[in-house]
């Protein structure tokens, strides 16, 4: 199974602010200062179950790194963003610090803050409520309104031993993973949610038409992994698959009545789409969050938690079981935290050793999302290729469409190229494409259109009416 646990790990951020030429606060002051309010985060966890509010502190670093800011924003490079981390991403060691924190100042003047949160005890939500609250105290400013820890008031505490797979390593694999950026700008994200709108979904959100569009390429990934592997026998192992995204989930605004969002802990459950056949990708992504409403937030509450636990396991276990795992952070307020030398230029993660783990954040301008995906490295390329096709082409058919319609449509577009005598002109620098097909249709395509003089290109296509959606 690939779902990563609220029970592993580390919520991870870093920070990153331009040259500033004011005084610095004693940073250690400030967090020593902002523990009072959150005195969990001070604590140690005690038998994996409970935190010791012991006040043993936070892990506290200042280090100097010889390089400008510039050096690492402009062409992030996961190793070298892996220096600002104060701790590993990945630990189980229950008296290590629930917090930990790195300040960086660099040789020109600017700063990075690296913050790793135990997620056993917080969420995002969480995390940047610190953020902001501790900012606030930097500022010599009323933190406002103050956290709250009265989570199991509202989720009684309960014991998940005899929850079915549950174990703190879930999700987490030995594959090599790569972590890649890619940034999806407001013009990608206007043409990505115009095609990925269809019957049922009329307008998709920001966040649906990047998860849709990803977990389309995850989908043709696997699918021509196993038709590499089994050869023939690939149609009865797709009859047995099923492909799954799962999408985490805030649970304080569904609950009624709300809980704050100052309400500091976990507060969220994994949605799952199941993936039976080609169609209707966005439609299966949206109904998978809005799964978790006020009717699911009553039954975590009234103790059958053990049971949705065990089920969301059961669901997702297996080898023809494909997942994709989706988590947004686009809402959260990260770009309003202001320690007093404005808001920070850029806000990250880093890589997670979870397969097919996708972090969505918002862009610094706040139009776009930058998603952060793991993958093994292998199966990077497809992903890359289509995102690269996404600011020079138009596709009739991406995510949310049925593989049926574009079946018949490739098949109808070989015929055609077969017979056509029409020499088109080459030209390496135009493509045509369509997206959410595999790497080998796609090149199959290039080779019947040849990709040359764009006017010749947009006649043939033109003349048949299968192909209206297809654009230059």
């Amino acid at each position: 199974m690939e779902w990563p646990s609220s029970v592993t790990g580390h919520r991870v951020f870093f920070f990153f602010w331009r040259p500033y030429s004011g005084g610095l606060s004693d940073f250690g002051r400030w967090v020593a200062t902002i523990l009072t309010e959150f005195h969990p985060v001070a604590g140690r966890i005690q038998e994996n179950s409970l935190v010791d509010c012991n006040d043993a502190g936070a892990e506290f670093i200042e280090a100097r790194v010889h390089a400008r800011l510039t050096q690492i924003i402009k062409e992030p490079k996961m190793e070298e963003l892996k220096q600002f981390l104060p701790v590993e991403t990945l630990s189980y060691q229950t008296e290590k610090a629930i917090l930990s924190v790195k300040i960086t100042f660099f040789d020109c003047g600017g700063i990075a803050v690296g913050v790793c949160l135990s997620h056993k005890i917080a969420d995002g939500t969480s995390l940047v409520a610190f953020m902001n609250a501790w900012a606030a105290t930097c500022r010599d400013q009323v933190i406002g309104p103050e956290p709250r820890f009265d989570m199991a008031a509202h989720f009684p505490p309960m014991d998940l031993s005899g929850a079915s797979g549950f174990t703190p390593s879930i999700g987490v694999t030995k594959d090599k993973i790569t972590t890649k950026r890619f940034v999806f700008d407001e013009e990608k994200l206007s043409k990505l949610k115009q095609l990925a709108g269809g019957d049922d979904v009329k307008n998709p959100t920001r966040v649906e038409a990047v998860s849709a569009f990803i977990w389309r390429h995850f989908i043709d990934a696997a699918k021509a992994k196993a038709k590499l592997l089994l050869g023939d026998d690939i149609i009865n192992k797709l009859k047995t698959s099923s492909f799954v995204a799962v999408h985490a989930v805030n649970m304080r605004p569904r609950a009624n009545p709300q809980i704050p969002e100052h309400a500091f802990g976990n507060c969220w459950r994994p949605g799952f789409a199941f993936l039976e056949d080609d169609c209707d990708i966005v439609n299966k992504l949206r109904d998978a969050i809005r799964e978790i409403d006020e009717g699911y937030v009553n039954k975590v509450q009234n103790g059958e938690y053990l049971r949705l636990l065990s089920k969301s396991v059961d669901l997702v276990k297996g080898d023809d079981v494909e997942i994709c795992n989706f988590s947004s952070w686009c809402r959260f307020p990260m770009y309003e935290v202001d320690f007093g030398w404005g808001k920070p230029v850029w806000v990250c993660t880093t890589t997670l050793p979870f397969k097919n783990l996708v972090i969505l954040m918002s862009t610094p301008c706040g139009g776009g999302i930058e998603a952060w995906v793991n993958v093994p490295h292998d199966e990077l390329n497809m992903l890359q290729t289509h995102y690269d096709l996404l600011g020079s082409v138009t596709w009739g058919l991406i995510q949310g469409k049925c593989r049926a319609s574009y079946n018949a449509k490739r098949n109808t577009m070989q015929t055609w190229a077969t017979n056509t005598t029409t020499n088109v002109g080459v030209s390496d620098v135009d493509k045509v494409g369509i997206a959410g097909i595999s790497s080998e249709h796609w090149h199959t395509l290039i080779n019947f259109l040849n990709s040359g003089k764009i006017e010749a290109t947009k006649k043939l296509i033109g003349k048949h009416s299968l192909y209206t959606g297809l654009s230059i």
